[in-house]
């Protein structure tokens, strides 16, 4: 089996790493779903992966506005990073190189996002996990997501959902909800179809970046994105 992508940014939420009984991180949910990334990175393919805080604190759910809209937003990045060492232990734990950059100052905990310093950990077959979105309030972990992989030159970016693609309506509140395999980034943008951050879904319209929504918690699938297999929904040019 090999790669059909040289490189990808992969996004998986924090609530990936959650389990029952209230814990916000769980080893052995983050130990699943980096042996999933891992498994993807031996088939020769160069990831970076963008990881979200909502197990912890997702800024935008946090009333207010103004100042107390950016408080949250940094609250919630500094969660990203939490999740991002969480990742890191559990990549080391199956011997793979992994390195965590921030896009914010936190000392010796991760190092400083710079793209050239991670250009050269990718190509040298590290994990380079990217944390504290893109540093600044009012922006999400997607479009964090959409920076790094058009920064770094992706081939695709990935997004590993709790759902198997995008869908018409919910597909939690409506039994009916029909699933696309393909879709236009103008008709997510003029569908409105929240499953990604339209911010994010604009750079990647306009670097012509394709995005690929999929389930994260179906064994196998983060292998089967990057060998380019039919899996979720898929959103391009039209």
């Amino acid at each position: 089996m090999t790669a059909a992508y040289r490189r990808v940014i992969l996004k998986v939420s924090g609530e990936s790493l959650a389990e029952g009984g209230g814990r916000p991180i769980s080893p052995a949910a983050a130990g699943r779903v980096a042996a999933e990334i891992k498994a993807a990175a031996d088939l020769g393919c160069e990831i970076g992966l963008v990881v979200g805080g909502g197990n912890i604190l997702r800024g935008i759910a946090v009333p207010g506005g103004g100042s107390e809209r950016v408080a949250a937003d940094q609250m919630g990045m500094l969660a990203t990073i939490l999740n991002a060492l969480a990742l890191r232990s559990a990549f080391e734990s199956l011997g793979q190189p992994v390195s965590v950059m921030s896009a914010i100052p936190c000392g010796c905990a991760a190092e400083a996002y710079d793209h050239r310093r991670a250009q050269a950990r990718l190509a040298e077959r590290q994990i380079v996990v990217f944390a504290a979105g893109t540093g600044n309030p009012f922006f999400s972990t997607d479009t964090a997501a959409a920076l790094r992989a058009v920064e770094l030159g992706a081939d695709v970016l990935l997004k590993a959902t709790k759902v198997d693609g995008v869908y018409d309506s919910d597909p939690v509140a409506n039994r009916d909800a029909r699933r696309f395999e393909t879709l236009t980034y103008l008709e997510v943008i003029d569908r409105k179809l929240a499953v990604i951050d339209m911010t994010a879904v604009s750079l990647c319209r306009e670097q012509k970046l394709p995005i690929v929504v999929f389930a994260l918690a179906t064994p196998g699938n983060v292998v089967r994105a990057v060998r380019g297999e039919a899996v979720g929904t898929r959103v391009m040019e039209g």
